[in-house]
């Protein structure tokens, strides 16, 4: 086969394809976007038997060709476009074996359409636990496809399956669904004036729901036009279709079916479930849950954030002294270094987060947490299905307000995609952590629940009831008579995988240094030169004022750098726009050199601790325990002779991020989404507007 063997693979929810895709790409694999839309896809490259390369395509699962989401509509079309370059040469269906009737109807719809298929049956283990045993020659045979046993968590048949991958070239040419002889013409018809190379491919895009976007813009009036002629509309034959699949499908399985599954293989399932879904133990274990992550959040992670603060200390101090003097050099000892640290230090934090929603969505529990949340979602204008967004918000709105494509209901759907970002993402843990550690001791309540871990999950739960609370709002505003159900498939619990959890935690950690860092690189430089200079007439006033006050206080020189330092950040570029929007946010304690650190975390939000770190940078005494945090707890607040960060403006700050959106990325997806700039700009305007009211009554309360 001539070039790179591209495989993609397909499956309904829970099937273990993202498990198999781990196993055949390990950590070798990138997250993009579908050309044109921001649906994700996951690429990874495997080697195969024979030394080549093969390019694997992990889909969003699905569970036939007829889309009921926009996830699914762009699998569809990515499957239906043969013509494309990215049209996979083979595709490995992965079905779960304890549940084969399901995942055949996809299996059975993708061998139709004429792709090269392989039929990957997963959860084997599982399978053997239930009691099944199939005749796996003989559903060969009849499904004119490679059947693989294996076992996506161990790897089990994974060689088999790479194998096998390299031996299908064509399509089997046992057709399962007899297309009618009044659906012939039509399709022959577009078969000619389009070229479609397959009656099922062709009868597909008459009956998909949208017309592909793939078509040109001719083939789009020509599906349009036969259409009309033929009084054809989505869904005319789908029932049919589906019944006939499916008296197919059951056949094969009395054939091939040696032994059927025992149910009592579920009874550890059905008791955990008594207790984990129950309407009382169900959301005191779910709480519990959550403290744990909280607590564990801080007490793990204290001792490598320290020693990373301190390492960036260290190399910002090494660089100032071995390298010439100079604006490049002190570019990268004030500006960058103590930027990009200001992210690394949180890593930690960032890795353990991931950890536990990965174990969480590995062992089947998550899908509990929709099951039990539907109830009290409903009453605010949302449904269970809300809660993956919500949930996955905890690391970044970004995919969770595409995961919201999952919820049918368009009302529902707005309003969880409006409310998302009150849910304290990922990007919030730097700014949240060092505000705590600065405001509230390092003490245990109980002797046994730390208070920052406390607080921390306070602030959570404040941004949990900030979007319930807005939900309610939004639902009395929007009207729509259209009415929503919970259909979800509970998985049995599992071990997590742990090799899974652990590309899990490195992609999405990876991706948050490498997508912060990006932005901390960018504003750093642009931070430090707008911190460092100034109009020259004032710089070199501030200069002589700062030398004048040294003498006469007879400074040490290093304290004379640090004084001229001072007065010239306050004369710089950076320190007059400070100085603009001071009076703005005074009332709320904050000084200049935070109002810049907000001005730079609209771009995200995490930015804050970087240009925090690059500001008090600034002429700062370069010593090894001169960390992030030593230095913001020595800032002087000038009016008061006390510290800056008092417990009122570190309250203020933790509610001023708690509900501000402040992240661009965020409202260009709202964007993408709603396609109107309507519904951006009002969460915009309304949690700006909340966090500052916020703010301002907590600093007026404690201070």
């Amino acid at each position: 086969m001539a070039g790179k063997l591209k495989v993609a693979l397909v499956g309904n929810p829970n099937s273990g394809k993202t498990s198999l895709f781990n196993q055949l790409t390990g950590l070798n694999q990138q997250t993009a976007n579908f050309p044109g839309v921001t649906v994700e896809r996951h690429t990874g490259f495997c080697k195969m038997s024979d030394g080549s390369i093969a390019e694997i395509t992990d889909l969003p699962g699905m569970y036939s060709l007829y889309p009921r989401s926009l996830d699914e509509r762009i699998v569809a079309e990515f499957l239906l476009n043969h013509r494309s370059k990215d049209c996979p040469d083979v595709v490995v269906v992965v079905a779960d074996a304890t549940n084969l009737k399901r995942g055949l109807l996809l299996l059975t719809q993708i061998v139709d359409i004429g792709l090269p298929v392989v039929l990957a049956l997963n959860m084997m283990d599982q399978a053997a636990k239930a009691g099944i045993n199939y005749d796996l020659h003989k559903m060969q045979q009849l499904l004119g496809v490679r059947v693989i046993p294996t076992n996506a968590r161990t790897g089990y048949g994974v060689d088999t399956l790479k194998q096998a991958l390299l031996q299908t070239h064509t399509a089997t040419q046992q057709p399962v669904y007899a297309l009618d002889n009044d659906v012939l013409a039509v399709v022959k018809e577009l078969r000619e004036k389009t070229g479609v190379d397959n009656d099922y491919e062709a009868y597909q895009l008459l009956e998909q729901p949208v017309i592909p976007s793939f078509l040109s813009d001719d083939e789009k009036e020509i599906v349009q036009s036969l259409k009309k002629k033929y009084n054809l509309f989505p869904g005319k034959y789908h029932g049919a279709e589906t019944i006939q699949r499916y008296g197919f499908i059951q056949d094969l399985l009395d054939q091939v079916t040696i032994r059927k599954a025992d149910e009592e293989w579920k009874r550890y399932t059905f008791r955990l479930d008594r207790i984990l879904t129950h309407r009382i133990y169900g959301y005191v274990i779910f709480l519990f849950i959550l403290l744990l992550i909280f607590q564990s959040i801080f007490s793990w992670a204290t001792l490598p954030m320290d020693w990373i603060d301190t390492l960036f200390a260290s190399l910002s101090n090494y660089l100032s002294n071995n390298l010439p003097e100079g604006p490049l050099t002190k570019l990268l000892a004030d500006g960058i270094v103590p930027g990009i640290g200001g992210i690394v230090m949180f890593v930690p934090q960032i890795a353990i987060l991931f950890a536990f929603i990965s174990i969480l969505e590995e062992s089947g529990y998550m899908a509990r947490v929709v099951f039990i949340m539907d109830k009290i979602m409903r009453k605010f204008g949302l449904n269970g299905r809300s809660v993956v967004p919500l949930m996955s918000g905890v690391a970044c709105a970004i995919p969770a307000i595409l995961s919201t494509r999952m919820i049918d209901n368009w009302k529902e759907r707005l309003i969880t995609i409006l409310v998302t970002p009150f849910m304290s993402c990922s990007a919030r843990i730097p700014v949240f952590t060092i505000l705590i550690a600065l405001i509230i001791p390092e003490e245990t309540v109980l002797g046994v629940f730390n208070l920052q871990g406390l607080t921390l999950m306070g602030l959570y739960l404040l941004g949990f009831f900030a979007a319930i609370g807005s939900a309610w709002v939004l639902k009395k505003l929007l009207r729509s008579a259209e009415r929503s159900y919970l259909l979800l498939e509970l998985p049995p619990y599992r071990m997590p995988r742990w090799n899974n959890v652990g590309i899990t935690i490195f992609d999405k950690t990876r991706s948050f240094v490498v997508e912060a860092g990006k932005i901390i690189l960018a504003i750093s430089i642009v931070l430090w030169v707008l911190s460092s200079y100034g109009p020259s007439s004032q710089m070199k006033e501030a200069e002589m004022r700062a030398r004048g006050e040294a003498a006469e206080l007879q400074l040490a020189e290093d304290e004379l750098q640090d004084k001229i330092a001072a007065y010239q950040l306050e004369q710089s570029y950076a320190g007059k726009i400070g100085k603009a929007i001071e009076p703005i946010i005074k009332p709320l304690g904050y000084d200049w050199k935070i109002g810049i650190a907000l001005l730079t975390s609209f771009a995200a939000r995490e930015v804050f601790v970087g240009t925090m770190a690059t500001i008090y940078s600034i002429g700062s005494r370069a010593d090894d325990e001169n960390t992030i945090k030593s230095r913001m707890q020595q800032e002087i607040n000038p009016d008061t002779g006390g510290p800056r960060f008092t417990f009122a403006t570190g309250l203020s700050l933790l509610l001023f991020y708690t509900f501000a959106m402040q992240c661009m990325s965020t409202l260009a997806v709202v964007y993408r989404e709603t396609q109107s700039w309507k519904w951006p700009l009002l969460q915009l305007v309304f949690m700006s507007a909340l966090a500052y009211v916020s703010a301002l009554v907590a600093y007026q309360y404690f201070a």
